[in-house]
């Protein structure tokens, strides 16, 4: 199969779901369309390794956030929850997560989905090289940035590991059965940081989470208010 044509069997959509809003939902849903895939797996991240944990107000309980993911997804049969980082302990690297999925769903191998911005920064992440082995990779791309190349996103160290199509959009990588593609989604203007602020200043987040997960969130008083 070529990296230009739709693919089949699963994509992962990892994260650390700080809570998880109506923007990840948006663009799960807009990738599955895409790429025609069959489901898609949410893996909430335990222990993130990018992220400070020198204020751990800022992030809630993996437990919490695992529960808040099962609550987002329940009325969509195409959606699912896998627990497997909040269940393995140390940090949660998507290496480890990669691996074992990997193993799980062969011969099909997953689509990890991640944003451009993340996606940049890849060569940071725990044996980069060794990821694109194992999964294909759909990287999203929301209005303004609607066009552009996959070679503007491919960390230098990598870029060289790929051969990009004649437009940029996709590519597949030298010596290996995966492939890396842009997917377009739309742009919902929600940001989890954004939500735990009006949560601390006791504002409205109504139409920002599904209703389960809001009910939930202001329930459980994790962001506030006045946290």
């Amino acid at each position: 199969m070529s990296p230009g044509q739709a693919a089949s069997g699963a994509g992962v959509f990892g994260g650390t779901f700080n809570p998880i809003h109506l923007g990840h939902l948006r663009a799960a849903e807009e990738v599955l369309e895409a790429l025609g895939l069959e489901r898609m797996i949410f893996v909430p991240s335990a222990q993130p390794p990018h992220k400070a944990t020198d204020r751990p107000e800022r992030i809630a309980s993996a437990e919490a956030r695992l529960e808040w993911v099962r609550l987002a997804v329940a009325d969509n049969p195409r959606f699912e929850v896998d627990s497997i980082e909040v269940e393995r302990p140390g940090p949660s690297y998507s290496l480890d997560t990669l691996r074992e999925l990997e193993a799980r769903l062969a011969p099909q191998r997953p689509v990890f989905v991640i944003g451009c911005d993340a996606f940049a920064e890849i060569d940071t992440w725990r044996e980069p090289k060794s990821l694109f082995g194992l999964a294909h990779f759909a990287v999203m791309t929301r209005p303004p940035v609607r066009s552009g190349s996959l070679a503007a996103w491919l960390p230098e160290g990598l870029a060289g590991d790929f051969e990009l199509d004649p437009g940029g959009r996709s590519g597949r990588r030298r010596g290996a059965e995966t492939w890396i593609r842009l997917v377009e989604i739309a742009s919902l203007e929600i940001s989890a940081s954004d939500v735990r602020q009006r949560l601390r200043e006791g504002r409205s987040v109504r139409y920002l989470l599904p209703d389960p997960v809001r009910r939930a969130v202001q329930a459980s008083g994790i962001y506030g208010p006045g946290t």
